[in-house]
This record gives structure tokens, C-alpha cells and sequence, in this order.
């Protein structure tokens, strides 16, 4: 069944940039009803304010009251949440020997902790109304292995694995949930990365629509773009000698490590590692 867009209270994490931004500046301009939060209470500030957005604020995904907080305040200005769109998310690039260990556990507790508690808090919302959607922004690195990325697929599995989990719980109660797996995106988290060989990175404005048409018509997940993601979810299928042989051929084996421009990627990385 499609659904309107108008009138539809939507809250976004990670609202104040990237995919979270171009995804509510979408969903305003069609009618909904959007609130985001954000870590950085001044770019939040600054983009509701651009915006016209009546809800907004600073959240910190990892801390439940921090979050409650948040919806709270959404669902006392703009009413009942219909949507929960859980964008928030960082991904530190490198070896993992290298990697610190408040870096692991700021990842995890991002990008599957954060994740984790804003469905949770959403859910606890919509069954009493017996509607709503959460929607959880995982990645396409959430179906390979990728070197570089071992903690950022990690949690990105994750997510994929509670979003699926969490839909099958919860049919016939009328909250639906999707997951949307990205390939490179042209944000902040993909500076100093080159991308898939032949293959243009996505801009957020791409990630927006497909997210508006999943609340639109509902499904489990979309894989962006398609013919990425489809080449990514058939890497199953293959023995791993074939699967890492092709990701050697397109050079997604060095992507994030020796690919990388440290220094245009420097300020995102700087960014994504301090808690």
C-alpha cells in the first residue's frame, strides 16, 4: 500500500549533514513533517534553521536519554512519530591493529548501539497506535568484507541483522522496517576514498529518494544503486577464492587502506574519532 507523504511526522538522526539532510530537505519539500537531530548542536541549528523545520536538536545516539529526549520533544511539537529514520553513523577507516580500542567501541556504539535504542524507543511509540516505520541506514558493507572497514562492516552486518530481525518480530503489528545499504556516497564519509572503478558514487540527494519510496511503499531493503548492491548481494552466492579475486580486480581490496588520501580525508577522520 503507498503512503502520503504529507502531514507525516518523520525524525531523522544524523540530520544535520550528508545523507541525513539531503533526506529531510526531500521529505519537507514533499510535505512531511520533519524533525532531525544531530550530535553538532550548531550544524543541526544551522541546517533546521535553513530548512524551516520546527523540531530539532542536539542527540547523541548512543545515550537513551539523550535520545528519549529527543523524541519527546518531536512528538510534543510536531505529534506522533511515523517514521524513524536511524541515519547517525561513522566509519573510521584502517587496519585493525592500528585501530584504538575507544575507536572500536565509538563505532559499535554509533552505528549499532545508536541504532539499537532509536528502533527500540520508536517501537515502543508505534505499537500502542498499531503504525509506523523505522527505517535503518546500514550499507552495502554490511553484505562484503571489506579490509579497512572490518569494524565499520561489523556494524553495519549488525544492523542489518536487527533491521530483518526486528521486521519479522513485528509483522501483523503494522510498524513495517526497511533497511537502505549504500555504496559510496559523495559525503563527508566517503572523503579521500576513490570508489567503485567505473562506477559513479552516489550523491545523498539519490539516497533520499530511495528512502522516500521505501516509506512509500514499504519493502525489507533497498540496495543503492541497484546495480552495486545487486553485485554485492550475489558476492554470497560465490565461493570466497571468486568473490575476493573480483574485489582485488576493482581494487576494493586497497580502497581503505593503501587508496586512501590521508590528507583530503584527514578532517573526517579527525572528526569521526573523537568521542
Amino acid at each position: 500500500m503507498a503512503h502520503s507523504l504529507r502531514g507525516r511526522v518523520v525524525a531523522i538522526t544524523g540530520g544535520a549533514r550528508g545523507i541525513g539532510l539531503a533526506t529531510a530537505t526531500v521529505l519537507a519539500d514533499l510535505g512531511a513533517k520533519v524533525a532531525i537531530g544531530d550530535i553538532d548542536e550548531v550544524k543541526v541549528k544551522e541546517s533546521a534553521t535553513r530548512l524551516g523545520l520546527a523540531s530539532y536538536g542536539k542527540l547523541d545516539v548512543t545515550d537513551a536519554d539523550s535520545f528519549k529526549a529527543f523524541l519527546d520533544d518531536v512528538e510534543s511539537t510536531l505529534g506522533p512519530i511515523d517514521v524513524m529514520i536511524n541515519n547517525a553513523g561513522i566509519m573510521p577507516t584502517g587496519r585493525i591493529a592500528d585501530e584504538p580500542d575507544d575507536v572500536t567501541r565509538r563505532i559499535l556504539d554509533i552505528n549499532v548501539l545508536g541504532v539499537i535504542t532509536g528502533s527500540k524507543l520508536a517501537v515502543q511509540r508505534m505499537l500502542p497506535r498499531g503504525g509506523g516505520h523505522v527505517i535503518n541506514i546500514a550499507s552495502l558493507a554490511g553484505e562484503i568484507y571489506t579490509p579497512g572497514l572490518a569494524t565499520y562492516c561489523a556494524s553495519k552486518y549488525a544492523v542489518v541483522g536487527f533491521t530483518d530481525a526486528a521486521r519479522v518480530e513485528h509483522r501483523g503489528t503494522g510498524i513495517e522496517f526497511s533497511a537502505v545499504l549504500p555504496s559510496f556516497v559523495n559525503t563527508e564519509l566517503s572523503a579521500g576514498l576513490k570508489g567503485v572503478p567505473g562506477q559513479k558514487n552516489c550523491e545523498p540527494g539519490d539516497i533520499a529518494r530511495a528512502i522516500v519510496a521505501l516509506i512509500e511503499h514499504p519493502k525489507s531493503k533497498v540496495r543503492v544503486p541497484a546495480l552495486v548492491g545487486a553485485l554485492a548481494a550475489s558476492q554470497k552466492f560465490f565461493p570466497h577464492q571468486v568473490s575476493e579475486a573480483l574485489n582485488r580486480r576493482l581494487h576494493t581490496d586497497t580502497a581503505f587502506l593503501d587508496d586512501v588520501d590521508a590528507g583530503t580525508r584527514q578532517a573526517y577522520e579527525v572528526r569521526a574519532r573523537q568521542s
